[in-house]
């Protein structure tokens, strides 16, 4: 069977269990929409908190820039590990104890005001569309591959399956659906890290296999024959080569790692289990089913970059020819996603550093894990499980962030704040009608996103970090912060962070739109756009604390309510809202 119907009936049939999960777990109540009927088992929770984390800049991104930034892709892998451990052992259980629905409504609570809630809700959206933005990029790629279509077709059809079974479902048919989509990612991602292992090194351990001999009889290690061939070519070494500076890393990995414990889409799923204990266990889970596929990236990653290269030089010196090159080097620039340019008209195509001489003038760092499958020669089945996995993981995250936009706008803005007498049935057409605007506004911008899939959410992580991690973070360990400290806090935070990011890279990511261009690209202690959310956070937490100091404490009840958070007993049922 060909390669094109095998993937045609293997993304179908996932597909069709998708929706059927979908229609089977239909949200009937506000509470099913919400947090799933508060009812969800813990090992389940976490598999599903698993594939709801693993998006497609973790899928399908994170290897790619891995293989091309070498040591300095490192960042990703880090902070978004420690930003999980950190958002587990911080700040879901509190929350979860809390037992409300959102996180605009405890800050809300918290701060009491509704100020305070209207103002982490214009904050959540914020980063919830910036990180929908790479979701749609990642769909884009995936969709575009599967359809043998351009970039945008493809980003077009996949709007249009995340509305379906994201609107009908809500958090109920997201959580079940998400399972089956962990099951499919994870398949997906490892079977083929074994098979190309097996082929490089002998060894079917991919981890291992990092660090073990060519099986070619060279005698050399993998990671030494990648670093002899990029260094030939002039690209630099791949195991040393740091990010920019060594402080632009750390910044960039604090940014990954406190945005990641801010991201409201994740922290939501510890409100779908019954108790708090739950919340803890779920946790657990999540971070071994995460390791399962975070411990494989760095083996994809540069297996992958090995392969490309031998394949463009399958010999020192020796360059394939334009009208040898192989299927799936056409079927990828039929998505405009790779491309050549036969610059010297020698008939071969070059691939060097030197950008004058260098002849692949685009390979798209997304499609390093889809195509990685095809350049190792492997079976069609892996292929197009590769496929089916790419887009589950497009998927299952995207219809999370938008549920936590349609939550934030429906039920902290509409019932909230604006008309709290509003019907459960209005409510819930209203989050539908909310959740299909941010896929809306989401495609549109994904038709031009400001980076590859993982540098946009890592733009994303940026705006959390600098606005609601550090209000998550005094609201549950600062007994005097008070209402003004916090706000002044998130405003300054999101402010700087915007500022700082729109300059570079245009207002709403649009390249067109930038502004002080007379400032080049002095970047403020040579920390990048991406990273620029840990910097942000630190004005935050300093204007908060300066702010609190000289206005009104927080009222007694509020001190009360902090220290009866971090108590751990008394925890009940989540309260209605």
């Amino acid at each position: 069977m060909d390669l094109q119907t095998l993937t045609y009936i293997v993304v179908g049939a996932t597909f069709a269990l998708y929706i059927g999960i979908a229609i089977w777990a239909r949200a009937k109540t506000t509470g099913d929409f919400y947090v799933a009927g508060k009812g969800v088992n813990p090992v389940l929770n976490g598999m599903a908190t698993a594939a709801d984390w693993m998006s497609a800049a973790s899928f399908i991104s994170m290897a790619g820039l891995i293989a091309f930034y070498g040591y300095g892709g490192s960042v990703f892998l880090m902070g978004w590990t420690g930003g999980y451990v950190l958002l587990a052992m911080l700040l879901a259980p509190y929350l979860r104890k809390y037992g409300k629905f959102t996180v605009p409504e405890f800050i809300g609570d918290r701060y009491y005001g509704k100020s305070a809630r209207i103002l982490a809700v214009i904050c959540l959206i914020i980063a919830s569309v910036t990180y929908v933005i790479g979701q749609m990029k990642g769909i884009g790629v995936a969709f575009s591959r599967f359809l043998e279509t351009d970039y945008d077709t493809g980003l077009y059809i996949g709007m249009g399956i995340v509305f379906i079974y994201a609107v009908m479902g809500g958090m109920k048919g997201i959580t079940y659906t998400q399972i089956a989509q962990y099951c499919v990612l994870i398949f997906a991602y490892t079977v083929p890290a074994v098979f190309i292992s097996m082929h490089l090194t002998g060894n079917p351990i991919p981890q291992i296999g990092l660090g073990s001999k060519m099986a070619d009889g060279s005698g050399m290690f993998l990671l030494d024959k990648l670093d002899a061939t990029m260094t030939d070519l002039g690209f630099g070494a791949y195991t040393d080569k740091a990010r920019l500076s060594t402080f632009n890393m750390f910044v960039y990995t604090m940014s990954l790692m406190i945005g990641t414990a801010g991201l409201p889409h994740v922290i939501m799923r510890f409100f779908t289990v019954p108790r708090v204990r739950d919340a803890r266990a779920s946790a657990g889970w999540a971070l071994v089913f995460i390791a399962l596929l975070y411990t494989v990236a760095p083996a994809v990653g540069a297996m992958a970059r090995l392969n490309l290269m031998n394949t463009i030089q399958p010999a020192p010196g020796q360059w394939i020819e334009v009208d040898q090159r192989p299927q799936w080097f056409k079927n990828w620039e039929k998505t405009g996603l790779l491309k050549f340019e036969d610059k010297n008209k020698d008939g071969k195509i070059q691939y060097v550093a030197d950008k004058a001489k260098n002849e692949m003038v685009k390979v798209d760092r997304d499609i390093m894990v889809l195509a990685n499958p095809e350049i190792a020669k492997l079976p069609n089945w892996v292929i197009a499980l590769v496929v089916a996995g790419g887009l589950a993981a497009a998927l299952s995250t995207a219809a999370g962030l938008l549920l936590a936009i349609a939550s934030s706008i429906s039920h902290d803005l509409l019932k909230g704040v604006f008309a709290p007498n509003i019907s459960e049935k209005s409510e819930l057409m209203a989050s539908r009608v909310a959740m299909a605007g941010a896929i809306a506004a989401a495609g549109y911008l994904g038709l031009h996103p400001p980076d590859f899939a993982a540098g946009t959410v890592a733009l994303a992580f940026g705006l959390a970090a600098s606005s609601i991690f550090p209000a998550l973070m005094m609201g549950i360990f600062s007994k005097s912060m008070n209402k003004q400290g916090a706000m002044a806090g998130m405003l300054v935070g999101i402010s700087i962070t915007l500022f700082y990011v729109f300059q570079h890279k245009g207002i709403f990511f649009i390249a067109d739109w930038k502004y002080l261009q007379s400032w080049g690209s002095n970047w403020f202690l040579g920390v990048e756009p991406n990273a620029f959310g840990a910097i942000g956070a630190v004005f935050n937490f300093v204007t908060a604390f300066v702010v609190a100091k000289v206005t009104a404490p927080p009222p007694e009840h509020i001190q009360h309510m902090v220290e009866n958070i971090r108590v751990p007993a008394g925890a009940g049922a989540a309260t209605g809202h």
